[in-house]
């Protein structure tokens, strides 16, 4: 369970985004709507991935990206699974707020993709669920779901889990620069109770994913697990870009890993 797999054209990544639409993300976060600072961190994070993914003109499909939106019910943003190649051609997906925040059901589509995609992915990096919300949910405990989604694997581990919590009463310290922050540990404080149980909810950051977050200039500690505090815009943004950290591999000829 090394997470060591590189994320290449022929064992690509496979994400998922979860991204809560309910009416509270209407409100502020600095001077912009949650919703507009999501989707703009989106937007970057889809530049990067690309970037990432591209080799000469060509974009190579080293990502794979599911993406649900959901309130009282889940939204399928891409129409299914989609490679960085194709995403690059369809662009950023269009986020309105709704009512609800029915997490459970968002992780159950989320676990029911990974049952249908699992099977083929036993070359391919261990798969990354991003879950990004403002608020704590309002039908069933999540937990449960999450749980059978995080003992889930492929040969390089288990199913990680990611969480992207916007909320300004989350943490004690205040975080002045993100690229100097630690990032949340297994004993820092947290000042909201649901925060706490998404951080029980959240995977260790393994090495891989720290070290690509280490060159994309952000410090990340070595116990941290994968939950970012979306206090301001630049937080938001640093959880989008941890969960793009899965380590890629050269592509083409020789070299193609």
């Amino acid at each position: 369970m090394s997470y060591e797999t590189l994320a290449t054209s022929k064992t690509p990544a496979l994400i998922i985004y979860l991204l809560d639409v309910s009416g509270s993300m209407s409100e502020k976060l600095g001077s912009k709507r949650r919703i507009d600072v999501v989707m703009e961190a989106l937007g970057g994070m889809l530049r990067q991935m690309i970037f990432r993914s591209t080799k000469g003109s060509r974009v190579s499909p080293r990502y794979r990206v599911a993406m649900y939106a959901y309130s009282d019910h889940v939204y399928d943003l891409l129409n299914g699974v989609q490679s960085v190649d194709r995403i690059a051609q369809l662009g950023v997906p269009e986020l309105t707020t709704m009512r609800s925040t029915d997490t459970a059901r968002a992780f159950a589509q989320a676990e029911k993709l990974l049952q249908q995609e699992l099977p083929n992915l036993s070359h391919c990096p261990a798969p990354l669920i991003c879950h990004m919300t403002d608020g704590e949910y309002t039908g069933n405990d999540p937990e449960p779901v999450v749980r059978r989604i995080m003992s889930m694997s492929v040969p390089d581990g288990k199913v990680l889990v990611e969480n992207i919590f916007i909320s300004d009463n989350l943490l004690e310290e205040v975080i002045t620069d993100p690229h100097r922050w630690s990032g949340v540990l297994p004993n820092t404080r947290l000042r909201n109770n649901y925060a706490k149980k998404l951080r029980a909810m959240s995977s260790p950051i393994p090495d891989g994913y720290r070290a690509m977050m280490r060159e994309a200039g952000y410090d990340i500690a070595e116990n941290a697990v994968m939950m970012i505090p979306g206090m301001t815009p630049a937080l938001v943004e640093m959880g989008f870009v941890m969960s793009m950290s899965t380590p890629i591999g050269q592509e083409g000829g020789a070299y193609d890993r």
